[in-house]
């Protein structure tokens, strides 16, 4: 009767473990699938990067400065890949993801001038020595947005700091705040991919093999 008992117990045991495996092996290709178009966002992207070697930079709550470090360290990492391995984009991949106070970064010349965003962010145009009110950002060379872009960086908005941004433009220019969020994204950068937010975004990103760098 003990040896019996021994043997049902251990097939109960065996049994379990395989509906865990099972249940395990669903979820895990459950969150493989997720869906990468959900309404307003589009994250095909993610799965487009297929380089061997991949870096983000994280611009979550950093403050913009005139030295755009994120832009220099994203360059150099190109560029030493580059000229010690010959590996340019598609076959290496870089992101730069922002959020908070270095929307502006994202934002177009025409956003810089009706929001005064250059006075808000305290930044200064090199050319002018005044508050900026263009994105400083956008065009100047390699260290720039449009030359990280041209080499396949891929930059992102989240979403939930973007509304927050909204609310605050919109009260200091008495604008009501859905028509200041809906401004904001058009006035995105061109490619610029708006994200539902800055920590899934991440996540999402080193899921698939992105290695993490805070500027």
């Amino acid at each position: 009767m003990a040896d019996r008992d021994r043997r049902a117990f251990m097939s109960v045991v065996a049994s379990l473990a395989g509906v865990a495996a099972v249940q395990s092996s669903g979820t895990d290709a459950s969150a493989q699938s997720l869906p990468l178009v959900v309404g307003q966002f589009d994250m095909t992207w993610l799965d487009q990067m297929k380089g061997q070697h991949k870096q983000l930079y994280d611009l979550g709550s950093q403050e913009l400065s005139e030295d755009p470090r994120a832009l220099r360290y994203c360059r150099n990492f190109l560029d030493t890949f580059r000229d010690t391995y010959k590996l340019e984009s598609p076959n290496i991949n870089t992101a730069i993801g922002i959020s908070g106070p270095a929307f502006p970064m994202n934002a177009s010349d025409r956003l810089w001038v009706k929001y005064k965003l250059g006075e808000r962010s305290k930044i200064i145009d090199p050319m002018t020595k005044m508050p900026a009110v263009r994105n400083i950002f956008l065009d100047g060379g390699d260290i720039s947005v449009k030359g990280m872009q041209a080499r396949g960086t891929i930059f992102w908005q989240c979403n939930v700091a973007l509304g927050q941004v909204a609310g605050q433009l919109a009260e200091a220019n008495k604008m009501p705040v859905a028509e200041v969020r809906a401004d904001l994204i058009a006035g995105l950068n061109p490619g610029v991919h708006l994200m539902p937010s800055h920590v899934m975004a991440l996540a999402l990103a080193q899921e698939r093999g992105f290695t993490y760098m805070k500027p």
